[in-house]
């Protein structure tokens, strides 16, 4: 009896072993689906833009002139620069000071619950609020760094959360062994926590700048829908100097939106559009790599590669 009952107990945990497995495999093909799809819809929505932008190209279109997209990619990319200045730091003390010095308690959860319900709103809202408080209550004209505010809105909530998660999922010793060689919170947070979490807070980071490269509706009441741009002026008085902030900056995407709904009587209105939109995907993913690039390069540092 002991011997059959043995027998049956191995049984069961053979097919249960057996089990397991199955669902293991069955499990991570449909993880391999997911991913694949995800890459194949990424490859096939980014090189069905990049042809349509070379079949449409024609000669000028890069250029710093009306006819050309010049001056509208250095908007995007000055805005979105001006924007990290400003959202990054913020984001990042925010998320550090959630994380390591506020008091676990209600009013934290509050605080949390708040950052993540201003990330999901609407951009068209905080145009609206961008356009009020940064346009009609300064009494200024439609200029770069307003909307390089309203990017700001949009981001801090998102840094700041990805930078409180990355934190608080680090082990506990990266804490108490810096500590306990004698650091103070201060240097345990800036030579050790944030180092450690680098590559969570820029993938954030990514995030956010491909949201700035793309925003449009939020935009539309801040930045202007004109560019005049005087390249041989450095005087950042003047209110067509390329490095102003307070002159008004058509984007890319504002662009594209204007080329797709108000250019009918621009010619070339298409061809600018499809190559706006090139230009755009292409100028997002290489500051994905050379994010991804430094990132690497600061993790191999830590290790002491």
């Amino acid at each position: 009896m002991n011997i059959n009952r043995k027998g049956r107990v191995y049984m069961g945990e053979k097919n249960v072993h057996a089990r397991s497995r199955v669902v293991d495999h069955f499990m991570t093909g449909v993880f391999y689906i997911v991913g694949g799809s995800a890459i194949l819809l990424l490859l096939v929505l980014a090189g069905y833009i990049i042809v349509k932008g070379i079949k449409s190209y024609y000669p000028g279109v890069m250029g710093f002139t009306d006819s050309g997209i010049g001056n509208q990619l250095f908007n995007t990319i000055y805005l979105v620069v001006l924007s990290l200045i400003v959202s990054v730091p913020l984001g990042m003390a925010a998320g550090t000071y959630l994380s390591e010095y506020a008091k676990q308690g209600k009013l934290t959860e509050i605080i949390t619950m708040s950052i993540e319900a201003l990330s999901s709103l609407p951009s068209i809202v905080i145009g609206l609020f961008g356009y009020l408080v940064f346009i009609l209550m300064t009494g200024a004209q439609s200029n770069l760094l307003a909307g390089a505010m309203v990017v700001t809105i949009l981001s801090i909530p998102q840094i700041t959360s990805t930078t409180r998660d990355a934190l608080k999922a680090l082990p506990d010793y990266y804490r108490t062994g810096s500590i306990g060689l004698g650091a103070s919170t201060f240097q345990t947070i800036w030579h050790v926590l944030i180092p450690a979490c680098i590559p969570r807070v820029v993938t954030g980071i990514i995030l956010v700048a491909g949201r700035g490269f793309g925003e449009a509706a939020a935009l539309l009441y801040t930045t202007g829908q004109s560019t005049i741009i005087d390249w041989s002026s450095w005087n950042l008085a003047s209110s067509t100097c390329p490095l102003n902030p307070m002159r008004p900056g058509e984007t890319l995407a504002l662009h594209v939106w204007m080329m797709r709904t108000e250019g009918s009587m621009v010619q070339h209105s298409t061809e600018i559009a499809n190559i706006s939109s090139m230009i755009l995907v292409i100028a997002v993913l290489i500051f994905n790599l050379a994010a991804r690039l430094i990132s690497a390069r600061i993790v191999k540092k830590n290790r002491g590669a």
